[in-house]
């Protein structure tokens, strides 16, 4: 029988940082938990949007015409090719949507391993 996701407690089941963890899937996407704090790095995604909703703390999506703060409750969508940079000043918590296999950095080389939760 299906169960109900505990977002608060899958989070709790790590600390690293900038690496996130899915929990479920649906549609050929992924849906993942991350704990983010500090500057992540500057990248872009050519082939899809990116997803963050933010639901604890509070983040800034710097981009290259000014940044966006985003604070819990609070979602903001990347479009596609926008070259964009996540940054927390305090530990924050993520949820993030996007296409299976999408690298985090855009970039596979650099990108952190995928792990389910």
């Amino acid at each position: 029988m299906a169960k109900s996701i505990n977002l608060a407690a899958k989070l709790a089941t790590f600390d690293e940082k900038w690496s996130p963890r899915t929990v479920a899937s649906f549609n050929g996407h992924d849906v993942m938990v991350v704990k983010v704090e500090g500057e992540f790095r500057w990248h872009s995604h050519a082939d899809t949007d990116d997803f963050f909703l933010v639901l604890s703390g509070e983040i800034e999506i710097r981009l290259r015409d000014g940044p966006v703060t985003v604070a819990a409750g609070e979602m903001f969508v990347v479009p596609k090719g926008v070259e964009h940079c996540p940054f927390a000043e305090k530990e924050a918590h993520l949820l993030l949507i996007e296409p299976t296999g999408t690298p985090n950095t855009g970039d596979n080389g650099t990108a952190a391993g995928r792990k389910v939760i």
